[in-house]
């Protein structure tokens, strides 16, 4: 059985991150000017809500927690909405991919950036109380797994693409 871990009972600053950071990605996300269909762009927002629905539950949650989120280590109404502040992440991802019109040879120099800017979001969630890493997981381990899905994003950045030209 796993005990139960409980970081604080307050509403306070990891709680505050998470509503922000949901609210104003949301906010851009909405103010943005259209770039994509309606199928397309609530493809590329639940990219962020499936990616890390699947890292926070498989990573997170037992036999072994690699990490927890919020204030305990069950789960609770705001680490839903941590799920859902990934959304206007990849929205905002693929909307500056394209809006930049990169092409694949400064894909690797995009996906280290955005790479760099999860870590740092991640680092001030870590500061904020928002997680709480165990047995050895770090933000090296984080950085392996942004790298992999921000490979990800930009391959099925262009087949989304070859699929809305080839019909």
């Amino acid at each position: 059985m796993t005990n139960i871990i409980t970081y604080d009972n307050q509403f306070n600053a990891n709680e505050w991150f998470v509503i922000v950071a949901l609210f104003l990605g949301l906010f851009v996300t909405f103010k943005l000017p259209s770039r994509f269909s309606r199928k397309l762009s609530a493809l590329y927002f639940l990219c962020g809500i499936s990616f890390g629905a699947f890292f926070d539950l498989t990573l997170g949650t037992i036999p072994r927690s690699f990490y927890d989120i919020g204030d305990s280590s069950t789960y609770q109404f705001v680490d839903f909405l941590s799920l859902l502040m990934y959304g206007p992440f990849s929205y905002l991802f693929f909307y500056l991919y394209d809006f930049l019109k990169l092409n694949l040879k400064l894909s690797p120099l995009y996906i280290l950036s955005w790479t760099l800017l999860s870590l740092g979001t991640e680092w001030l969630g870590v500061q904020l109380g928002v997680f709480h890493y165990h047995y050895g997981y770090g933000l090296q381990i984080s950085f392996v797994i942004y790298l992999i899905v921000h490979s990800l994003w930009v391959l099925f950045f262009y087949l989304m693409k070859l699929a809305d030209t080839t019909g």
